[in-house]
Order: C-alpha cells, then sequence, then structure tokens
C-alpha cells in the first residue's frame, strides 16, 4: 500500500507507479498526476479492480461536480485498458448518498445502510448569546462567545478544535487564542490556526502537532472538516452555524472520533439561520442531513475536463461525454486551436472487435503544447491563485488564496493574517496574481466592501399568480382594489454578475469598532450563471406609506431575510448563493411595470442547479421570510431578521413586512407590527 499525493517526493513516484497494488490518493492528484500520465501507470489501470471513494457527501457542488467529470475521464482510461472496475463509495451525514453516488460514477449501487464504527457518549450543546441592547436586538459577540467558550475547556487541559465560518474569522479567533494562551519563548506553539492558502509543510507540521498532543487547540476553515487524521480530540466548538446539517454533525465528529466520551458546542450568532436552528432545536436534531447537489455537466466544468480527456485519449466522434453535444464543443475547441479533426478509415469486420473501446470514427487529437489538468482547479471554477509575498526580511512565499477571494483579502493597504501574524498588504499585481506584504504591528484588521450589479440575460421561465377577483360590494369599492394583494413576479434565468471590491473598513480587535476606512479602485470580476429572481411591482412600491429611503430599506432587508431562507431550502453553504438589488421603471417583466428586483443568484460561473428550485418554491420563500421577519422580537430590525442597523434605517423591518403583507402570497392571520389592529395577509 503506497499514498500517492503532491507531498509524495519524485523518486518514491517511480516506484509507486511499478510496483503499488494499492494506492492511496486524492481528487486533485487523480486529475493532474495521474490521468494525464496514464501511460505510467498502464500496469495499474490494466488490473484496477476495484475504486474506492471516501468521504462521499464531501463532494456536492462545485467540488463534486468537478470530481464526477474525473470520474467520467477515469472510466475512459480504464475502458482503453480493458477494465472496468467497481466503485465502491463510504459517506456519512448526507440524506442522498445512493443517488449522489449513482450520479458522481453513472454506475448503479446497492445501499448498505447500517453503520459499525465505534461511538463515544457525545454531549451536544448549543449557545445563544446574551442580548445585550433589546432595542436593537444585538447579542454578544459570537466570536467572543467562542473565545471564552474555548478558553473555559483550554483551562481544563483539553484538546479541541474550533471552527470558524471564515478565513478572516479564522484568524481573529487564532489571534485572540494565541494572547489567551501563549506558551513560553521557544516552546512548540500550542494554539494554531488551519486553513486553505497555508503552504503544505506548515499544514502538515499542524497536523502532526494535533496528533502527538502538542497542539492543544486549533482554529480552523472547513478545510479540517473531513479526511485528515487529526487524532482524537476532546471538543469541537463551532463558531456560528456552519450552514448545513451535514456539515455540522460533519464537524461535530472530528471530536470523540473513537469511543471516548466528547463534546460538541455550536455557538450562534445573529445571523437569520443561526438563531433559527438554536430557537428551533427540533429541526436540527429530528431532520434529516441535507441532499447534495451537483452539476458534471456545467459548461464551464465541462469544457475544461474535455480538454483533459482529449489530451489524454484521442476523442472520437462517436464518443459521449455528458449530456451536452461533445462534438460542437470540440469545434469550438478547433478554432480555438486546441484540438484537430482526424479521419480514420475504419477497420473491417474481422478487425471489427479491435477497433478500440469507441468503435471507428475520426478523432478529435489534442494539438496545443499547453497541459490542460494544470489550469483546472476543483475547487473552483477559476484556477488562478494569488501568491503572498513577505518582503519584510528577505522575499519568501508565504501563502496562497483562491483567484474569487483575491480582491477581497489582498487589496492595497489590507491586513492579511497568518496565524496571529499580521501583514499589510502594499502591492497586488493583479496580472501577476501577485500579492506582496510586510510584517506589521497594529490592532485592527480591514474588512473588504463589495458592490454587486446583476443584469439578466435571458429569461428561462417568468410568471405570477393572478390575483382573486374582487366579488359583490367589493367589486365596485375603489379602496377595496387599491387593498387588494398584487403578485409578485417570480423568474428564473441566466445573469451576468459583476463584482468590484469598492472600499474597505478598519476593524479594532476585541472592541468591533470602525477607526477607519478607505476607497479601492480595483478590476471587475465578471461571471456569467444563473439566478431567481423576486420583482415587487411598481405598483406594490408605490403603495407603501413610507418615505424612499424607508421603501429602499425595506428591500434590503427583505433581500437579507430571503436569502437566510433561500439557504435553508435549499440546504446549501452560504457562499454557495450571492445577493444582489437593482431598480428601475421602464422594463416590462411578464406584463406588469418593473419596480425592485431581488436576485438570489449561483455563486459560480455557470450555476449549479439553485435557481430552478428557488423558482418552484417561490411560495414557500416567500411565506417563511415573513414568517422569520414577523416573529422576531425586536422592534425595528435586527440582525437576526432584516440585518445590521448600519445597513438598514429604523423602519426596515416595518416596510419589509409591508412589501410582503402586499405581495399577498401566504394566508395567515397574525398581529402586524406596523399596525395596532389584526389583519388578515391574503
Amino acid at each position: 500500500m503506497f499514498t500517492y499525493d503532491g507531498d509524495t517526493p519524485q523518486d518514491a513516484r517511480r516506484t509507486i507507479r511499478s510496483r503499488a497494488h494499492l494506492v492511496l490518493s486524492n481528487p486533485d492528484m487523480v486529475h493532474s498526476g495521474i490521468l494525464p500520465h496514464h501511460p505510467r501507470w498502464a500496469k495499474l489501470f490494466e488490473n484496477l479492480k476495484y475504486v474506492v471513494i471516501d468521504e462521499l457527501h464531501a463532494y456536492r457542488g462545485v467540488f463534486g461536480s468537478h470530481l464526477a467529470n474525473v470520474l467520467r475521464r477515469l472510466r475512459r482510461i480504464c475502458r482503453h485498458y480493458g477494465s472496468n472496475p467497481v466503485f465502491i463509495c463510504s459517506s456519512a451525514t448526507i440524506a442522498n448518498p445512493r443517488e449522489l453516488a449513482e450520479r458522481l460514477t453513472e454506475q448503479p449501487f446497492e445501499l448498505v445502510e447500517k453503520s459499525g464504527a465505534p461511538r463515544g457518549e457525545k454531549f451536544f450543546v448549543f449557545v445563544n448569546p446574551p442580548v445585550v441592547n433589546q432595542q436593537l436586538g444585538i447579542r454578544r459577540s459570537y466570536l467572543s462567545e467562542t473565545r471564552r467558550i474555548a478558553a473555559e475547556f483550554l483551562k481544563r487541559n483539553l484538546q479541541l478544535i474550533v471552527f470558524a465560518r471564515s478565513r478572516l474569522t479564522t484568524e481573529i479567533l487564532t489571534t485572540y487564542l494565541k494572547e489567551d494562551f501563549e506558551g513560553e519563548p521557544g516552546m512548540p506553539e500550542r494554539i494554531r490556526g488551519y486553513r486553505g492558502g497555508y503552504l503544505p509543510l506548515r499544514r502538515r507540521e499542524i497536523e502532526k502537532g494535533l496528533r502527538d498532543s502538542v497542539v492543544r487547540a486549533v482554529v480552523s476553515t472547513n478545510a479540517l472538516e473531513l479526511g485528515i487524521d487529526i487524532g482524537a480530540l476532546d471538543v469541537s466548538v463551532m463558531a456560528g452555524y456552519p450552514g448545513t446539517i451535514a456539515s455540522t454533525w460533519q464537524r461535530a465528529g472530528r471530536a470523540g472520533r473513537r469511543a471516548s466520551r466528547s463534546a460538541a458546542v455550536m455557538v450562534a450568532s445573529s445571523a437569520p439561520l443561526d438563531q433559527f436552528v438554536v430557537k428551533n432545536p427540533s429541526y436540527f436534531f429530528d431532520a434529516s442531513p441535507e441532499h447534495a447537489l451537483i452539476d458534471p455537466d456545467n459548461l464551464h466544468i465541462l469544457v475544461d475536463h474535455l480538454k483533459c480527456a482529449a489530451f489524454e485519449l484521442p476523442m472520437s466522434t462517436n464518443e459521449a461525454f455528458g449530456r451536452h453535444d461533445v462534438q460542437e464543443i470540440l469545434g469550438v475547441l478547433a478554432e480555438q486551436g486546441l484540438v484537430h479533426l482526424s479521419s480514420r478509415p475504419g477497420p473491417s469486420e474481422s478487425e471489427g472487435s479491435r477497433a478500440g473501446p469507441f468503435g471507428p470514427a475520426g478523432e478529435w487529437t489534442w494539438t496545443s503544447e499547453s497541459y490542460p489538468a494544470d489550469a483546472v482547479s476543483l475547487r473552483s471554477v477559476s484556477s488562478d491563485n494569488f501568491v503572498i509575498v513577505d518582503t519584510t526580511h528577505e522575499t519568501r512565499v508565504i501563502s496562497e488564496t483562491d483567484f474569487t477571494s483575491g480582491p477581497a483579502t489582498l487589496h492595497p493597504k489590507a491586513i492579511y493574517i497568518v496565524e496571529g501574524a499580521l501583514y499589510q498588504v502594499e502591492q497586488l499585481d493583479f496580472e501577476g496574481r501577485k500579492a506582496y506584504v510586510r510584517q506589521i504591528d497594529c490592532d485592527y484588521y480591514t474588512d473588504a466592501i463589495t458592490y454587486n450589479k446583476v443584469t439578466p440575460i435571458d429569461t428561462f421561465e417568468s410568471g405570477a399568480e393572478q390575483a382573486p377577483p374582487l366579488l359583490g360590494d367589493d367589486a365596485r369599492d375603489g379602496a377595496a382594489e387599491l387593498a387588494r394583494p398584487v403578485p409578485g413576479v417570480r423568474t428564473h434565468g441566466e445573469v451576468h454578475v459583476v463584482s468590484r471590491v469598492v472600499g474597505f473598513k478598519k476593524i479594532k480587535f476585541y472592541t468591533n469598532e470602525n477607526v477607519g476606512s478607505g476607497e479601492l479602485d480595483l478590476p471587475e470580476q465578471q461571471m456569467h450563471t444563473t439566478s431567481y429572481w423576486l420583482t415587487v411591482p411598481a405598483s406594490v412600491m408605490g403603495a407603501l406609506p413610507f418615505a424612499p429611503d424607508d421603501r429602499r430599506d425595506g428591500i434590503v432587508g427583505l433581500a437579507y431575510a430571503l436569502k437566510q431562507i433561500a439557504q435553508l431550502l435549499l440546504m446549501c453553504d452560504g457562499h454557495d448563493i450571492g445577493i444582489a438589488l437593482d431598480s428601475g421603471d421602464t422594463d416590462v417583466v411578464a406584463g406588469a411595470a418593473r419596480g425592485q428586483r431581488i436576485f438570489v443568484y449561483d455563486n459560480y460561473p455557470g450555476g449549479i442547479g439553485f435557481s430552478a428550485p428557488l423558482y418552484e418554491m417561490h411560495d414557500e420563500l416567500l411565506a417563511k421570510t415573513r414568517q422569520l421577519i414577523a416573529d422576531c422580537e425586536c422592534e425595528n430590525g435586527c440582525p437576526g431578521c432584516v440585518g445590521p442597523a448600519g445597513n438598514t434605517g429604523p423602519l426596515a423591518k416595518a416596510a419589509a413586512l409591508r412589501i410582503l403583507n402586499l405581495l399577498g402570497q401566504t394566508k395567515i392571520s397574525t398581529t402586524d407590527n406596523t399596525e395596532d389592529t389584526e389583519m388578515e395577509v391574503l
């Protein structure tokens, strides 16, 4: 048995290729290190009997869509060498393991559901930080609460992992805990951070420290959620709800991996989804984990892997690769000079059995000098990473970050944090994909301000339910006509998204005070994707008894709540979808004058399949959004319903509720906070 991954030395790789009977690898290495060099692995592919895929539940969204195409390429190469391996998958915390396995491999599966894994006693605790400002609905900082709870476990010499929801919060919590439990100079570090972007040697060092119990606490993003042996920890602390039931259980399972007693603590933030889960624990403990969604035929992803497949083996003109017309795509690649179509005579009948796995036909041959797999990242749609170069003493690479996150984290004057060490970005070379930083000592960090603009390109489906007709006296009553609910227009289609980092805020450590800001002028990032959007007609906006600024606040608050409920209904991660607003009064959509539009878009080029389900769940989406806002105990809006006070005004909650009432998507009896009397919402 041999391990073959990015850390395997070159001399060991040659030995593995010639002698290995069992190879342990990862999707990235299979994609870029094994399949493109399959002639060196001819012995393995000729005798390949089984392909085992562990942690099946991790392969959803973009990553899963990439893996499905990697497996298409793998099966294609196996056919070339005359093998047909059996696929075996293991999964946990997912609602549709069989469906996901069949979608990934395009093979039939049998499901074995009984688990024999050892399981010790586990205490699961939900913590909701106390309200510190009742009027504004502001709670104690969940990061401060996480820091306090982690410190209590560390004081009792328990080993723990703290999960944060972003790279920035990971570094903030690492900084806090390092200051609280700073070891003696020269001694091994007890508190470490761990996230994507750290160099391999740093990651291996941290993992070994955890296994050897030298590291007593690690603060991590989802990079340590699964797949890496970090030993048997005592406690898992989650700073905020991870976004899905599956991820929550996976993170909780990092503690007490064997039969020992363990604890899992989830500290809720003020975000609506966090508050919903912590106030409705039965939703979490009684509900099934989420369904995994993938879209292997996303054109952006498919084309990349089609290039890789053509590089690995010539593609026949009668060969299928996904549901799209492969020949049309290859024709486009030929125009770009990447492949060439050559004809070859068909074999005689006696030679038919030797015609190859795809039969007699013309072939598309890779002609470019480029190495396509090297330019395709399985974790994102774009593979252009930014490299962070420290120039404090000597020039050295300290980290890297993905292209999408680059402008927001590496803009000029940004504070970049690596395990508590603070660096200021002095120069961002956007074309060269490098950021030059210098270590500094300061008491603040930076948070980027991003502007998104969404423009519809094509409509897949659009419509609005007709309002019920007025009967009897109501039909002659003008006031009744004005009060009648006006249906909003629901649409899903293709959109163009433009994102640009326009500024940044300086946030002081510990107090979270805003101590400064700056403007930025960085290049735009563009993508085509799919989106669901709600159009609030101009007639509804005009009927609101609020000033124009308050009406706009109502739309902003409604959009904030809408995204939280969309994430809940789609059972997806928060970064999988984006939200944007736009307004106008001249265009016509589905016969109604356009008022305000709220876009909930797939945050990946080409889309990943969320817009159609949201379109179908339109009524439920608005009903649950209204329930979220109406049931919130705050008076004028808060982070738990329509967003932080700094983003909206004091009438945002009232305006958002009135918009939903006028849209008339639900029929429930409720007390509207904007009225003194009880009203029925039709």
